[in-house]
């Protein structure tokens, strides 16, 4: 079964931009894991009760479809989108893992894969670099790279 594709435009100097892809006038297709990466990882999962939410606000966020889909406690997106307005520091680059970890976990648990390697580094001044290996059970192995989540993660997408 085939999504959507959508693909990551590299615009230089550290900058990405995700959009749909088109063939002519068509929409692709993607049948890799790369759209469901994409949408785990740049959807705004719901913050937990105790996640301190960036903006002061009591918005929590998250996709509303959650409540209709039927599975307890199924959780779309990460929860990267809490980072908006933390500093450049190593523990953020860890939790921006830690967050990315836990929202392609999905992909282990429903058996895609069978493990997901995470790596976060700050790349430049601003720029907090994610290495996504994806070992799937046949031992094949995907890797995604993303130039600049931080960009992503503060400007949206």
């Amino acid at each position: 079964m085939a999504d959507i594709g959508l693909i990551i435009k590299d615009l230089g100097n550290n900058l990405q931009m995700i959009d749909i892809g088109l063939a002519g006038y068509d929409l692709t297709t993607d049948e890799t894991l790369q759209t469901a990466v994409i949408l785990s990882l740049f959807t705004d999962r719901r913050a937990d009760p105790d996640d301190e939410l960036p903006d002061g606000t009591a918005d929590r966020r998250g996709w509303w479809a959650e409540a209709l889909d039927g599975i307890e406690d199924d959780r779309i997106g990460s929860r990267l989108w809490l980072l908006a307005r933390e500093k450049q520091t190593a523990e953020v680059a860890n939790r921006a893992r830690e967050y990315a970890e836990e929202a392609l976990q999905w992909l282990v648990d429903d058996g895609v894969a069978a493990k997901v390697i995470v790596t976060t580094e700050w790349i430049a001044m601003g720029a907090l670099g994610m290495l996504v290996e994806i070992n799937k059970p046949d031992a094949t192995k995907l890797t995604y790279k993303f130039d600049n989540i931080w960009e992503a993660i503060t400007n949206g997408i």
